[in-house]
């Protein structure tokens, strides 16, 4: 299985992007899938979640201004982040939302950084 994650970048604060992750080895069609990051010095931490049928979940840091999709057909996880914060800077990762061991290692993530 591998994660490929893209879509990060040096924006300033209030500006978007659009994160995404190709997995290829494995059909997301029946994982919930997730995207999660790491800031320096931070432990990992859950940002969105999507389930199979759709439905999403967020972390309340995010609420609002995040929003997670998936394309089963084309086996990919997109993040859109409106009105970016410094303090969203970190690497993200997209990975099983439950960390399904058939999912292996994690990607090397891509690196958002928010700053003026």
């Amino acid at each position: 299985v591998q994660l490929v994650e893209s879509g990060g970048g040096l924006v300033q604060p209030g500006e978007s992007l659009r994160l995404s992750c190709a997995v290829s080895g494995i059909n997301i069609t029946i994982y919930n899938m997730a995207w999660y990051r790491q800031a320096p010095g931070k432990q990992r931490e859950l940002v969105a979640g999507i389930t199979t049928s759709g439905s999403t979940t967020y972390a309340a840091s995010v609420k609002g201004r995040f929003t997670i999709s998936r394309d089963d057909t084309r086996n990919i996880i997109i993040l859109q982040m409106n009105s970016l914060k410094p303090e969203d800077t970190a690497n993200y990762y997209c990975y099983s939302l439950g960390h399904a061991t058939e999912f292996g290692s994690w990607g090397q993530g891509t690196q958002v950084t928010v700053s003026s």
